[in-house]
């Protein structure tokens, strides 16, 4: 099936309420987002299901919720101040910034070639764009400044006097805190190895982009979790291979067609610092086969960083040999929680001649059922609906509608990707039967209430 563009999907998601620019009224702020009452209903839905899925189903996975702001001290030591940067690029004629490798390889892929550029030196990357000619995607016009490295962490202040005030930095990724916090989870929760810390949440980033809607944006949702091995009792090669394939799996519960998946390894200017290995699960989206998730072999980089700056022994006791005190090596699986959501999105989304419809995995949707009274003018076929609404909201995240005719509301609720709209009518006051109507394929059936409430029991899980 052909997938939407990506301007049908923005427009979808501005209409229906998925996802407001941000700053709109102001003009908009470039690279951010709003989610609408929609989308924040889509998001918590995917957040909640990684959590479900990693975390509460795996006795051997501790949850954990880290601040924001940190000591500047943890991003010395973890190596950000100094090797998380992008190369940027300036046209000397309008003022566009943009990142040096996304212009490479924007400018490939509209010559057909398939080029990657990231993490290649900036005097590479100027000669690439010298000797290729590449023009600014916004004036036309070839006039570049030289190609300078660019630190992605956001800064901040600390302290309301300015003379005290402190320099802080927004995480630019959620990593940091499981480390940090690697001993109190020891401490309090005695794990044994292997044993993951997870968590999801907010990272920021600096980033200049010339963006693809909510996929690069300088606020960003995460979730992702350290997983902690004894490398000399599991192969850290295993275990990689382990959780590469609960990834794909994830993916393909979330409702993705394989043939848009594939993973790619990084090349080793690409690779991270604090990474030996690192490979993403890339998706094909409207505008190109990106990342979506990502796994690494972090070593055991981080926590020796941290217990050489910091000063605190994050050594684990092996409980078989306490004389054997070692640094747990660690596997990290990341995932972008805005790039699930516009997958879903993408993937989602049908289009034929009278009708659009979204169709989203039932577990996932915003809602998962709507109740419409046939009418509007009865109050007692309405009194009946309000009733049935009000008891299947107990059970699901259940929409209200009755404004305009059945018809015009059914193509309302398929739009924002409800599986399932109930329609109450006079035979409901006969005989207390409803019409269900399903989403993907507008078959209708009549059951009675109690069929209605297990019915969605079974489909929903």
């Amino acid at each position: 099936m052909a997938q939407p563009t990506l301007n049908d999907i923005i427009a979808l998601a501005k209409r229906r309420g998925f996802v407001f620019p941000g700053s709109e009224i102001y003009g908009g702020l470039a690279n951010t987002y709003d989610f609408g009452p929609l989308g924040v209903e889509l998001l918590r839905n995917i957040q909640n299901y990684w959590w479900e899925h990693f975390v509460t189903k795996r006795p051997e996975i501790f949850g954990l919720d880290s601040s924001i702001l940190m000591s500047p001290k943890v991003w010395e030591a973890s190596g950000h101040t100094q090797s998380f940067t992008d190369a940027l690029v300036d046209c000397r004629n309008c003022q566009t910034r943009t990142r040096a490798d996304h212009l490479i390889e924007n400018f490939a892929e509209k010559k057909k070639k398939s080029v990657k550029v990231e993490g290649e030196p900036t005097v590479e990357l100027e000669k690439l764009i010298k000797d290729w000619e590449i023009p600014c995607p916004a004036c036309g016009k070839h006039d570049w400044t030289p190609v300078r490295e660019f630190n992605l962490l956001f800064e901040t202040n600390i302290g309301i006097v300015e003379e005290s005030q402190s320099k802080a930095y927004l995480r630019g990724e959620i990593a940091q805190g499981m480390f940090t916090n690697f001993k109190n989870v020891l401490n309090t929760m005695r794990p044994k190895l292997p044993f993951g810390i997870a968590q999801s949440g907010k990272a920021f980033r600096n980033e200049i982009t010339l963006g693809n809607f909510v996929f690069r944006t300088l606020e960003f949702n995460l979730a992702e979790f350290e997983y902690f091995f004894d490398p000399d009792q599991q192969s850290w090669k295993e275990v990689f291979a382990y959780w590469k394939k609960e990834m794909f799996e994830f993916a393909v519960s979330l409702g993705l067609n394989t043939e848009r998946l594939e993973w790619r390894g990084h090349t080793d200017e690409e690779r991270a610092h604090y990474s030996l290995q690192t490979e993403d699960l890339d998706y094909v989206f409207p505008f190109g086969s990106k990342e979506m998730f990502g796994l690494a072999y972090r070593t055991d980089f981080d926590l020796k960083n941290h217990m050489d700056k910091s000063g605190t022994d994050l050594r684990y006791v092996d409980p078989q040999d306490p004389k054997r005190k070692f640094i747990p090596h660690v596997i990290e699986p990341t995932f972008g929680l805005n790039r699930i959501l516009l997958a879903l999105l993408s993937e989602g989304y049908r289009e034929d001649k009278d009708r659009t419809w979204l169709a989203l995995p039932p577990k996932l949707a915003p809602f998962k059922a709507a109740v419409f009274p046939l009418v509007k003018n009865k109050p007692e076929l309405v009194e009946k609906a309000q009733e049935i609404h009000r008891a299947l909201s107990k059970q699901c995240a259940t929409d209200w509608d009755d404004r305009g005719n059945i018809g015009k509301r059914y193509l309302s609720q398929d739009e924002i990707g409800t599986p399932y709209c109930i329609t109450v009518d006079y035979d409901t006051l006969e005989d207390g039967t409803v019409t269900l109507r399903d989403r993907d394929t507008t078959e209708q059936q009549r059951m009675s209430l109690s069929e209605l409430e297990q019915y969605l029991t079974d489909v929903l899980g």
